[in-house]
């Protein structure tokens, strides 16, 4: 028998209407990707520091990255055309379940195979300990990489979805944490989020030290999660310059154009998408114990839809919702999930959410936390934390979206659901 709330909740929803806006682009994508990755490997220098025959390792990682497979294929073309062998190595620390094969398959979903990229793909968790950092820790690196005569390392440069600091991701974060394998992923995330921002500098500097870095490749992308800059380091100019990408990457990277939201509605999390599956300084909450959130935006409740594919059922970072479906629930591959969460150490993100049959029951649930907020709620929707050019707002919201020069793409429609209660 239904009770006065959830009638109040029913009608809630019957007249909640959402209208499509976009966000005006704030940095052009590059043209020509192969020219640009060519004249930043030429322009570092890098080759140079390789001799004739030389095998070199290029590392490849566990994010989304735009347009990587013709990255790193434009990368080991010049490899090729200097005299060397490259091969590629999966730099991602205890990603793809923490085993070999795992990481290729990563790397395959990310459309990442020696047939895309025109080298071979070697991968193993073996590590070798290269040394120890001033405070004592062991330095791990991929033995493969070891055994290479050079190493380029190749990563974007974004903001980390754990904490802040002047270094994040990027160049630095994968010679430490993702070439280090899992081992070395245990040694920086022993700390937590401390860890990760005092650990992953002095860990860089001894695999740039003592492994043959020559030189890195940075990647930033605009808030379309194009391309947007490519610029190459030698290896003693990595560290010196990659703060500076940082803030140019950060100014570029995608945001919410709203401080307050009651609801937000994301249709998709996934590793491809973030490293937590939903990007934390997008929804203005990392659920890490002694750690800040972002100032902006102030999210009431999450409510995520689904787990990607390209995620393998890893849904670390879903305890960073509040409402999730069953559909969610049964993509995850709970065995690894579990091993990031211990791994990685931020227990919050590996828990389950208020889970509900589908798309409308957890609106509803939604829309009963709000209380007396629910009637003039201010609802966002969209696809993912990476792409954030179009989304669905509430009428409560649209005033404002104009007033921040949102493009309208159509008036407010109706919520609807299939007979299953699922959204179209």
């Amino acid at each position: 028998m239904e009770d006065g709330s959830t009638r109040d909740t029913e009608r809630i929803l019957s007249r909640l209407r959402l209208a499509s806006v976009r966000q005006a682009a704030r940095a052009p994508a590059l043209d020509d990707v192969e020219g640009a990755v060519a004249k930043a490997i030429a322009e570092s220098g890098m080759l140079g520091r390789m001799r004739p025959g030389a095998r070199v390792a290029v590392t490849a990682g566990s994010r989304g990255i735009a347009d990587i497979a013709t990255v790193l294929r434009t990368v080991c073309d010049g490899v090729r055309r200097a005299g060397g062998q490259p091969f590629i190595f999966p730099a991602m620390g205890s990603h793809g379940g923490a085993t070999a094969e795992g990481q290729v398959a990563l790397l395959e979903s990310l459309g990442v195979t020696e047939a895309s990229v025109g080298a071979p793909v070697r991968a193993t968790m073996e590590v070798v300990e290269l040394g120890r950092t001033e405070d004592g820790l062991p330095v791990y690196l991929d033995r493969y990489a070891t055994e290479a005569d050079a190493i380029i390392a190749v990563n974007r440069v974004k903001s980390h979805s754990d904490f802040s600091s002047t270094y994040e991701s990027g160049l630095m974060k994968i010679l430490a944490v993702g070439a280090g394998k899992r081992m070395g992923a245990e040694v920086i995330h022993s700390g937590g989020a401390g860890g990760l921002r005092n650990f992953i500098v002095p860990y860089a500097r001894q695999v740039i030290a003592h492994a043959p870095v020559i030189g890195g490749l940075a990647l930033l992308e605009n808030e379309r999660h194009s391309l947007a800059e490519v610029v190459g380091l030698p290896a003693d100019e990595i560290e010196k310059h990659e703060a500076a990408l940082l803030l140019r990457a950060k100014a570029m990277e995608p945001s919410l154009p709203f401080d307050e939201i009651d609801l937000l509605i994301i249709d998709r999390m996934g590793k491809e998408i973030s490293g937590v599956g939903m990007d934390t300084n997008v929804i203005g909450r990392r659920a890490i114990r002694g750690e800040p959130d972002p100032e902006r935006p102030k999210v009431a409740y999450v409510f995520v839809r689904t787990l990607t594919p390209a995620s393998h059922g890893n849904a670390i970072g879903v305890g960073l919702a509040d409402f999730t479906t069953m559909r969610l629930a049964e993509q995850i591959d709970w065995p690894v999930t579990r091993l990031n969460g211990l791994i990685s150490g931020f227990l919050e993100r590996a828990k389950l959410p208020l889970t509900l049959p589908n798309d409308r029951a957890a609106l509803l649930a939604a829309l009963t936390a709000l209380g007396a907020k629910a009637e003039a709620a201010r609802v966002v929707r969209i696809r993912d934390t990476a792409d954030l050019t179009e989304m669905a707002v509430s009428e409560s919201v649209l005033g404002e979206a104009r007033a921040r020069d949102l493009v309208e793409c159509g008036p407010p429609q109706p919520m609807a659901f299939d007979s299953e209660g699922w959204m179209s």
